[in-house]
């Protein structure tokens, strides 16, 4: 049992290793996207739907598909590394309990 969950911890941190790279990727490339076009935001319009569409997708149409792109990578991102992490703390807590 305790090599078992030594596994799923390795394996967790893994993938949340790999995911935070992607991401990252993902994020970097539609932010400098965005430099280039001198689209100016700030994090609350960036983590909230209903801003980008009222504030700004009006002022920038153009680059309206990349604003929404990076919203929703760098959201998604956050939300993935969350969960990875409450799981790695989860099963981290339970090895300490289960120590032989």
């Amino acid at each position: 049992m305790y090599i078992l969950l030594i596994s799923i911890v390795i394996g967790l941190f893994v993938v949340m290793l790999f995911l935070n790279v992607y991401f990252r990727v993902k994020v970097m490339k539609a932010y400098k996207e965005l430099v280039q076009a001198r689209v100016d935001f700030t994090a609350k319009q960036i983590f909230s739907k209903q801003r980008i569409e009222d504030e700004l997708v009006p002022l920038y149409p153009a680059q309206a598909e990349q604003i929404r792109t990076f919203s929703r990578y760098l959201i998604g991102s956050i939300r993935m590394g969350t969960v990875l992490l409450a799981l790695i703390t989860i099963f981290g807590g339970i090895l300490m309990w289960y120590r032989e």
